[in-house]
């Protein structure tokens, strides 16, 4: 045994050079392939991918030639043989590990959804910064990192909010029943028109919605920036815009009221009056 162990030192001193040629290899290789990459426009994510399949495929044809001259009875079709079995195996025990990995590629592959993209799903929302074979970094907006696995991203729609540069917004705003609604749509427009952010260029709609408990509601629409910020800043200044239009031109925003209905006549008395009651 203890012979057998010494002639095989050779073979594994050999393997273990070639595993270190092909670790250089793989680094040089990344190095040359970001080069060529770097000078052309395609998306940080694909440049990613690229890297990736250079650096797994020089480690594949480094580890098959180890492998060889480790055992020099192994040839490409026996290995093929052994992986095809094996690669039953390793299916089934690491599907969700394989299922991430592929979805990963088809996502960097997919022209939407690019790093630095602001987007929705399963109830997170923020910001893409890193995408890999298997999983996705997205920066919520309050600040915490979630990693959310490709399978996720792939298997379940994803609102893109950052998708272009500007998006449609809106607000409710109920006006009393008494108001001339004509009157008060013009005022509410004049009011988001002169709001900084907003889009005047691309139209504001302003359209009478419902009829409320106690209102008259108007449904108003703007376009500003895409982003969540711009959303909530522009949002703010509209509101506040409409709010001051409204009480300068003497226009109720009514709260609810409540209206109580007696079948029987109610007795009132004067406060303080001793007396019976009058109906």
């Amino acid at each position: 045994m203890g012979e057998g162990f010494v002639e095989t030192l050779p073979s594994l001193a050999i393997a273990l050079f070639i595993v270190l040629i092909t670790w250089i290899a793989a680094r040089f290789a990344v190095r040359i392939s970001d080069m060529i990459v770097g000078r052309t426009e395609i998306r940080t994510s694909l440049k990613h991918l690229v890297d990736t399949l250079v650096r797994l495929t020089i480690w594949i044809i480094g580890l098959f030639v180890a492998a060889i001259v480790v055992m020099p009875d192994l040839t490409l079709a026996s290995l093929l043989a052994g992986l095809g079995i094996g690669a039953v195996a390793i299916g089934f025990a690491f599907q969700d590990i394989f299922e991430n990995f592929f979805a990963g590629i088809l996502i960097m592959l997919r022209e939407k959804m690019r790093i630095g993209d602001i987007i929705e799903c399963e109830g997170i929302t923020g910001k893409v910064e890193h995408i890999t074979l298997r999983e996705t970094h997205v920066r919520k907006l309050s600040g915490e990192l979630t990693v959310v696995p490709n399978s996720i991203l792939f298997k379940n729609p994803v609102e893109i909010l950052t998708d272009v540069d500007q998006r449609r917004h809106d607000v409710v705003i109920g006006v009393s029943y008494d108001t001339n609604l004509d009157h008060a749509a013009d005022v509410i427009r004049r009011a988001v028109e002169n709001c900084e952010g907003v889009l005047a260029t691309k139209g504001i709609d302003i359209f009478a919605q419902e009829f409320n408990s106690s209102s008259v509601d108007f449904m108003v629409r703007w376009w500003a920036g895409s982003t969540p910020r711009a959303k909530w800043e522009t949002r703010d200044k509209v509101v506040r815009a409409i709010k001051a239009a409204l009480d300068e031109a003497g226009i109720e925003i009514p709260f609810p009221y409540v209206t109580h209905t007696f079948k029987e006549t109610v007795p009132v008395s004067t406060l303080g009056d001793s007396s019976k009651p009058t109906p």
